[in-house]
C-alpha cells in the first residue's frame, strides 16, 4: 500500500506542478501582450493635438475607445506602423469616451470607430477611413500622405461632383403610385 501512495503522491505532485508552470505562462504571456500594444500606452506616447496642427509634419488622427474590438485588433501592427513612420509623420490618439475631444469628435463627424482622420502638412483634413484597417492599407495611405498624393484607400474630404440624374419629374408622373413621381426618359 505504500507503493500506492507515493505513486499518488508523486502523480499529484506532477499535476500541481504542471498547473503552477501553466498558470505562470498563461499570467506572464497575457502581461506581455498587454503592455506591448495597449491602446492606453500608445495613447500617452503619441503626439499631442497642438503639437500636431503646428509642427508641419502630415498626421494620422486616431479616434478610440479602451473597450473597441477592433481597436485593440489593430493595436499590435499599428505600433509597428507608428516606430517606422515616427520621424515623418504624427502620430494623434483621441479616445472618444473623453469629453475634452468632443469638438474634434463633431467636427470630423466621428459616428464609429476606429475613425482615422488623415491630415496634411498644414493640418487639413485630407481623407477619413472608419473601421479595421489591414496593414497594408494604412501603409499604403500613409505613403501617399507622405507624397502628397490622393490617399488610395479613403474617403476623400472637398470637393465633389454634382450628380446628374436621367430621371426626370413631370406633372404627369405625378398621380402613378409606382412611379414615386419621377419618369424616366
Amino acid at each position: 500500500m505504500s507503493e500506492m501512495n507515493s505513486i499518488g503522491y508523486i502523480r499529484n505532485f506532477l499535476i500541481a506542478f504542471a498547473g503552477v508552470v501553466l498558470s505562470t505562462a498563461i499570467f506572464f504571456g497575457f502581461q506581455t501582450q498587454a503592455n506591448s500594444v495597449s491602446l492606453e500606452a500608445q495613447a500617452e506616447q503619441s503626439t499631442s493635438l497642438t503639437v500636431a496642427y503646428n509642427n508641419g509634419k502630415p498626421t494620422l488622427t486616431e479616434f478610440y475607445a479602451n473597450w473597441c474590438t477592433s481597436c485593440q485588433s489593430m493595436a499590435p501592427y499599428l505600433a509597428e506602423i507608428k516606430q517606422k513612420y515616427a520621424d515623418s509623420i504624427n502620430f494623434v490618439m483621441l479616445n472618444v469616451d473623453n469629453n475634452k475631444w468632443l469638438p474634434e469628435i463633431l467636427r470630423y463627424q466621428v459616428n464609429g470607430i476606429p475613425h482615422f482622420v488623415f491630415l496634411n502638412n498644414k493640418g487639413e483634413a485630407v481623407a477619413q477611413t472608419i473601421g479595421k484597417q489591414p496593414s497594408s492599407v494604412m501603409k499604403a495611405n500613409l505613403n501617399a500622405l507622405l507624397a502628397h498624393e490622393t490617399l488610395p484607400y479613403t474617403a476623400s474630404s472637398g470637393q465633389i461632383s454634382k450628380f446628374k440624374s436621367a430621371v426626370h419629374t413631370s406633372p404627369s408622373s405625378q398621380n402613378d403610385p409606382l412611379g414615386h413621381g419621377a419618369q424616366v426618359k
